[in-house]
């Protein structure tokens, strides 16, 4: 089954593991603004101060730093059976729970690339405890007075062992849109797409992991307001002993404005703004190559190698991202091509 009517209406939380919830916890509400909602067997529920549900991030106990789940609402509760449906027309069978936590009945499976996926539509609004409210209407809570607090919950960029495929599934199945693609320089392999259920450049990513391990994540993403806001967070940051990744600076692909840093349990996590709003229903992906300018438009920053690590830890686990591929995993990457050009064969060939 093909969805052809949007269905997916935005991400709704979020739930990552880290080996010491405390530790993150405390990053999170310390020294990035978010706020502690509710605590729930073992469970730390947070928000943003604009986010419009009770909460978009859950952390709960694991072993590693790891995306539990990235859960979705729907359009409709008929929208919400529509997708249960599609998916299971694939072949991919989930499991239906009658209510979670501020939210009611919820469908959760694992995608083809081994992630966790919730889908819901009954979810509780927020509404502030004394003192929080805000004087204008349309805020569910007034702004956090903390100086690097985000709005709410963005996006989230998962690793998978086939752009192509990956972004193919979640868009025939559950009518996310493709929005655009990086590919290498040196050959048409696809190391990147961004996919979205909206207007938004995206709220979903994809870059391309050789590790055999699957359903891994290569960072979370909150959205701030002003380009201004990223270099006031990484002040803040900094002043209080968080390094900063990378950035700030603009993607090609989106348009944002970027900053990457690292939470307790090694996380990456993004805040971003700025970008362009794309409302065409016909768009069509364009592909993009590193030298065009896909993660740096002003191509004149390399993104270290730090930042082609995802999560978990993985052997073998470097994954490709907008900027390409470090030299050894492009290596691997090149090979079936160089071995194709060797026999007088298309590169197109070799990319099947």
């Amino acid at each position: 089954m093909t969805v052809t009517t949007p269905l997916l209406a935005q991400i709704a939380y979020l739930e990552i593991t880290s080996p010491n919830v405390e530790e993150s916890v405390a990053f999170y509400t310390e020294k990035f603004g978010l706020r502690v909602v509710d605590r729930l067997d073992g469970k730390a529920y947070l928000r943003c101060w604009g986010d419009y549900y009770r909460y978009s991030l859950v952390i709960s106990e694991g072993p590693d730093a790891a995306l539990a789940t990235m859960a979705w609402r729907t359009h409709s509760d008929s929208a919400l059976e529509a997708l249960v449906e599609s998916v299971e027309a694939t072949g991919t069978t989930g499991t239906w729970s009658e209510s979670g936590h501020a939210h009611g009945r919820a469908y959760e499976f694992v995608g083809p690339y081994g992630h966790s996926m919730t889908l819901l539509w009954e979810i509780d609004g927020y509404e502030a405890e004394p003192g929080f409210e805000s004087i204008y209407p349309d805020r569910p809570e007034r702004r956090s007075s903390h100086s690097a607090a985000p709005r709410f919950l963005d996006h989230v960029t998962v690793a998978a062992s086939d752009v192509s495929g990956f972004a193919a599934w979640y868009a025939d199945t559950l009518g996310f849109r493709i929005m655009a693609n990086t590919l290498l320089d040196e050959a048409p392999i696809n190391v990147f797409s961004v996919l979205t259920t909206n207007e938004k450049s995206h709220d979903l990513g994809v870059v391309l992991d050789t590790s055999t391990t699957a359903g891994r994540v290569h960072h979370i993403a909150f959205w701030a307001d002003h380009p201004e806001d990223l270099v006031r967070g990484a002040d803040v940051l900094l002043e209080n002993g968080t390094s900063i990744e990378y950035g700030p600076s603009i993607h090609g692909i989106g348009e944002q404005n970027y900053l990457y840093f690292r939470e307790p349990s090694s996380l990456r996590v993004e805040l971003n703004s700025g970008g362009y709003r794309n409302y065409v229903p016909d768009w069509k992906a364009n592909n993009w190559k590193p030298s065009l300018g896909s993660n740096n438009l002003f191509r004149n920053w390399a993104m270290p190698d730090s930042m082609m690590q995802s999560f978990p830890a993985a052997d073998g686990g470097l994954t490709a991202t907008e900027d390409g591929a470090p030299p050894a995993l492009a290596e691997a990457l090149l090979n079936p091509f160089a071995t194709a050009a060797a026999r007088g064969e298309s590169v197109e060939s070799a990319a099947h």
